[in-house]
């Protein structure tokens, strides 16, 4: 192996630089620099009304920004989101709908084929792989409302991982999903990231902060440094109060309280 070749900074595959964004010429993000490198995990947490929904929107193309670049693969937004897998929030549904696993996973093969030609064998195939990816071929012929919150979640990131992307999009993938399911979800999203970049929107900092490789705050403006642990100074200016980080059940970091507690004083 060419030694010099590991040490290579990953290329930069999401690039942010002084985004503003908003609804009706108001601003919701202020000033936001991001860089987000190759097989990164970022989780970026923040209060309700903090912008994260609307970082997500301005990366898939559905929000334009006011001011600022966002190119995706060194692309503007329109070329680049071709690369990008997005799993939404995980809402409640009709569960008499008559649709199974494998039809709803199907559904991301769309943007490929359009929606007025038939699937093709390759569309199969890449269907069957991601539901195996997930673990869910098994279940590929059962009613998607007979799945439990966390296995219709893992259906959902197959159906974003039938498009092939390059980089996962989440948007509170964990919401309505009881703490054992949600730790499945997140252990998935582990393994992964070994060929996936992601970028996980979330207000559950005990699964970010247990989960994810890189950490930031969001809060209108973006307290990030690309580093894997949140700082006194990142929560207390996102949040604007002191935040303690209490775990259950599941392997997590431990932060300082805010002030000057050390380590060794707290144990």
């Amino acid at each position: 192996m060419d030694e010099s070749r590991t040490s290579e900074t990953p290329r930069e595959v999401i690039s942010v630089r002084h985004l503003w964004a908003g609804y009706d010429a108001e601003a919701v993000l202020e000033d936001v620099n991001l860089s987000v490198r190759e097989l990164d995990f970022v989780g970026l947490i923040g209060p309700n009304g903090g912008g994260k929904t609307t970082l997500i929107k301005v990366l898939l193309g559905l929000l334009k920004p006011m001011r600022g670049e966002v190119r995706i693969l060194g692309k503007s937004v329109k070329e680049g989101r071709q690369h990008l897998g997005y799993v939404p929030q995980s809402l409640e549904l009709d569960r008499d709908f008559p649709i199974n696993v494998w039809e709803v996973a199907r559904m991301g093969r769309l943007g490929k084929r359009g929606l007025l030609r038939g699937f093709t064998s390759e569309d199969e195939e890449a269907v069957a792989q991601a539901l195996s990816s997930v673990g869910m071929l098994d279940l590929w012929d059962r009613p998607i409302g007979e799945l439990s919150g966390g296995q219709r979640q893992r259906v959902y990131i197959a159906r974003a991982l039938t498009t092939e992307p390059d980089i996962l999009l989440l948007d509170e993938p964990a919401t309505n999903v009881d703490p054992q399911m949600s730790a499945s979800v997140y252990e998935l999203l582990r393994v992964l990231n070994e060929r996936v970049t992601i970028l996980l929107i979330s207000h559950d900092m005990n699964a970010v902060s247990s989960y994810v490789k890189t950490v930031g705050c969001l809060n209108r403006r973006l307290f990030y440094h690309g580093d894997e642990e949140f700082t006194p100074e990142m929560t207390q200016l996102a949040y604007q109060c002191p935040i303690d980080l209490v775990a259950h059940g599941v392997p997590h970091r431990v932060f300082l309280q805010h002030g000057t507690l050390s380590r060794e004083d707290g144990e």
